[in-house]
């Protein structure tokens, strides 16, 4: 019944031996058919991505995830498990860029939607056979031949339906707030995708002299982004902090923290050591120059503050300003930071944002068209010839590119669709309390902690091969979400709606009537982020779905490492039996 051992052993013939052994005798098949009157213990597996080759991290993943049915087979379970593919997302689009010799959002519209989203349908399917060959090699167990697909049309309507759970919990809403964007690309990244993209690299800040209004003074501001400072409407002290007004060595009075005067003036008696750097004259805290008002650096945004009939250019108080370097006082500008943002909404601050959605200056400046990166340099000359650029140093700092086309990203108000994670954090942990996560300091710490400070999740993206976000928006304001093709066939009247296909553009073409104002009500334009696609699955996206919709049936998920590394939903102690 057995053949001998040969003693000396090669050891790859054996491992293919063994391959075409279960292959020719359906081993698979028959190790589920031996377990049909057991206890069901169903396996949705991660979808790798077919449009990229299979790699060594995918080796580890695809080893541990067999692990687990097999182990629940050897129990006595019926393991039905089913194998996956993650198909949407701007890796696919920008494949089919590649292919298409197209660069960027404007010549994909020129292509013609259409033509593109059946290139990106033909393009997720490149390395398929790779991954089938590479999966039976590492004697991975999975329904390969009726996978899942997330750009399916079945598959789409099942996240419709998990969406419009979150939408009717009131989780799901539209927000203008700084997002990590890249103008390359024309999406915001998540934080988990900025992860993937830091580089260090050299570059000039600046240290600005802004014009007290009403004295021969100036307040002494650092910013490591001078192509921002066109977009200024306020300063930012922190009101616990001592500031003075000293007479500087360079002819200039100045208003900075106490803190850092040796650190930023100490060298400009360098030509005569004998005499002081400075002077000083008056001692204040920070709170003492609250609202105290200066001169605009650019007019460029001076009409547009007085639009929207908002005070601005003067000084604001916040803790978040720290004396670790810089002068102790911040620049401010509300479209580019999120503490700028949050300063702005406190202050009531007038919103300006003279850059575009491909990261050029507008019009507004005296640089339009010039990428962000490549203003720096005007922008510090323009305030050199102006006598308002105390220093420009050189420093040297990890900045965050697009972890797919290295372009450097900005931080960016976008209007954007979130799901309210901050409104479910203690479900969240307390669900990950319950993992038994080896080594404990994982769950404990690296995944724990970022629970903790968990943020509302950017859901949506500024693109076309994903799934469309199910809300339709009416001219008016009146907004619906929609969870099926049923329900949309209802709203709309429209029969195509049974059958259309759920991608970009088709999708759009479904209207439906408001019922507040009579008027045409319209699909919102973004698509979703595909992490969403490949964690739905299992109904639980980093733990999202199983906290605020309903506990699902399914419950081992072990997703690809390659794209989630740092989001494994792994067995509750309950739920395993055993120790992962």
């Amino acid at each position: 019944m057995y053949n001998k051992v040969d003693t000396n052993l090669n050891f790859m013939e054996r491992e293919k031996n063994v391959e075409q052994f279960w292959r020719d005798n359906d081993i698979f098949k028959k190790s589920m058919e031996q377990r049909k009157q057991g206890p069901t213990y169903t396996f949705y597996d991660g979808p790798p991505t077919a449009n990229g080759k299979p790699h060594i991290g995918h080796l580890e993943t695809r080893v541990i995830k067999d692990m687990i049915p097999r182990y629940r087979t050897m129990k006595g379970y019926y393991v039905p498990r089913k194998a996956g593919w993650d198909t949407h997302g701007l890796p696919v689009e920008l494949e089919v860029e590649k292919l298409l010799g197209l660069d960027g959002k404007d010549q994909i519209e020129q292509y013609g939607l259409v033509p593109f989203i059946d290139k990106c349908k033909e393009s997720v399917w490149k390395y398929k056979g790779m991954w089938e060959k590479f999966s039976d090699t590492v004697g991975f167990w999975a329904d390969m031949d009726n996978p899942y697909i997330t750009y399916d049309d079945n598959y789409i309507e099942s996240e419709w339906w998990a969406l419009k759970q979150i939408w009717d919990k009131n989780l799901l809403y539209k927000g203008f707030k700084i997002v990590p964007y890249c103008p390359r690309c024309g999406t915001p990244l998540s934080a988990q995708e900025v992860a993937q993209g830091y580089k260090d690299v050299k570059e000039r800040s600046a240290v600005v002299r802004f014009k007290v209004v009403g004295e021969d003074a100036y307040f002494l501001a650092w910013t490591t982004t001078p192509w921002t400072l066109p977009s200024n409407v306020a300063l930012c002290v922190n009101p616990n902090e001592a500031y003075c007004k000293v007479k500087a060595a360079d002819g200039y009075t100045y208003y900075m923290a106490e803190a850092l005067l040796d650190t930023v003036l100490g060298k400009l008696n360098a030509e005569n050591p004998e005499a002081p750097a400075y002077e000083v004259l008056e001692t204040y805290t920070g709170k003492d120059l609250e609202y105290k008002a200066y001169e605009p650096l650019f007019d460029c945004a001076v009409d547009i503050c007085k639009k929207q009939n908002k005070k601005a250019y003067y000084v604001t108080c916040d803790t978040y300003v720290t004396l670790t370097d810089g002068t102790g006082v911040v620049h401010i500008a509300p479209a580019f930071g999120e503490d700028d943002a949050n300063v702005g909404r406190k202050y009531d601050l007038p919103f300006v944002q003279l850059v575009d959605g491909k990261g050029d200056m507008t019009k507004e400046t005296p640089w339009p068209g010039v990428f962000v990166k490549k203003a720096d340099p005007l922008v510090l000359q323009a305030l050199e010839d102006a006598h308002l650029l105390f220093a420009a140093p050189k420093f040297e700092h990890s900045y965050p590119h697009c972890w797919r086309c290295d372009t450097p990203l900005i931080y960016y108000a976008r209007e954007s669709w979130f799901i309210r994670m901050t409104a479910v954090r203690d479900e969240l942990i307390a669900n990950n309390n319950t993992v038994n996560w080896i080594p404990e300091s994982i769950g404990k710490g690296r995944f724990g902690d970022w629970l903790e400070n968990v943020q509302d999740w950017g859901i949506s993206r500024n693109r076309y091969w994903g799934t469309p976000l199910n809300v339709w928006e009416c001219s008016c304001g009146h907004m619906e979400s929609i969870g099926s093709r049923q329900e949309l066939f209802e709203k709309s009247g429209n029969e195509k709606a049974l059958t259309v296909e759920l991608h970009r553009p088709y999708i759009d073409e479904i209207t439906m009537k408001c019922p507040e104002c009579g008027g045409t009500m319209h699909r919102v334009p973004e698509v979703i982020d595909c992490w969403f696609d490949s964690g739905a699955k299992a109904g639980e996206c980093a733990g999202l779905l199983h906290s605020i919709i309903i506990p699902l049936k399914i419950r081992t998920y072990l997703r690809d490492s390659s794209r989630h590394s740092s989001f494994p939903r792994l067995l509750t102690r309950q739920e395993a039996g055993f120790t992962l």
